[in-house]
């Protein structure tokens, strides 16, 4: 059985999660919060982060959320999340890296910070000078969304991919905490909306962080 190491505010760890259950395949998950000190799942991962898979019985070890999604798209056939030509595949890992890079240090970084790490382990209030810039970028980024909406069905083109599980786990996290303003983002709105319908969408959307609560319309798919 696959062990996830993951954190629920993580946007890394639920891009995994949502990729094991797109694929079907059978994980538990195990809570780490990246602020303490644990000694056991620094002995898997020194850089203390998450997310980290891990199969005991076969010794399997797998960092890193882009490493973790690549093995199961080299070793499970069932919904690729990678597809198509060499062409497509490089759309897909562009806009991947775009979201987990770009997008996660100009929204998604900042955020976790103000409103989830100051409050919950430095017991700080937090810069709203910070908050502004991160929703003023967050809205450029739905602007984005915004623009490869207008030309595909899904952000890399005309089926799901691992593109639209990355940006789907960012702006979760991002929503969570009250960072992302729809208004005057109807495509990229009714894009997520579909991604919050799905199956394996919704066990993240049920879940909720203690102390910190999101927006009402959060888990709501007709927001």
């Amino acid at each position: 059985m696959w062990h996830l190491y993951q954190f629920p505010l993580c946007p890394f760890s639920r891009k995994v999660r949502l990729a094991l259950a797109e694929k079907g395949i059978a994980h538990e998950l195990k809570r780490v919060s990246p602020w303490l000190q644990d000694d056991d799942f620094a002995d898997l991962n020194p850089a203390g982060e998450t997310p980290v898979l891990v199969e005991e019985a076969k010794g399997i070890v797998l960092i890193d959320s882009t490493a973790i999604c690549e093995y199961f798209e080299e070793t499970v056939d069932k919904a690729p999340m990678i597809p198509g030509t060499s062409i497509n595949r490089a759309e897909v890992r562009r806009l991947v890296q775009w979201f987990d890079g770009k997008l996660h240090h100009d929204v998604v970084a900042p955020l976790m910070e103000e409103r989830m790490r100051k409050r919950l382990v430095a017991r700080a209030a937090p810069d709203t000078g910070m908050l502004r810039k991160a929703m003023t970028a967050a809205n450029g980024h739905l602007d984005y969304l915004d623009y490869l909406l207008d030309h595909r069905r899904w952000l890399a083109g005309p089926a799901l991919t691992l593109a639209d599980l990355a940006a789907a786990a960012q702006l979760s996290v991002a929503d969570y905490l009250g960072g992302l303003d729809w208004r005057g983002h109807k495509q990229t709105a009714d894009w997520y909306a579909v991604m919050k319908s799905r199956p394996t969408f919704r066990p993240l959307l049920a879940e909720r962080m203690e102390v910190i609560q999101p927006p009402a319309h959060y888990d709501k798919v007709d927001f």
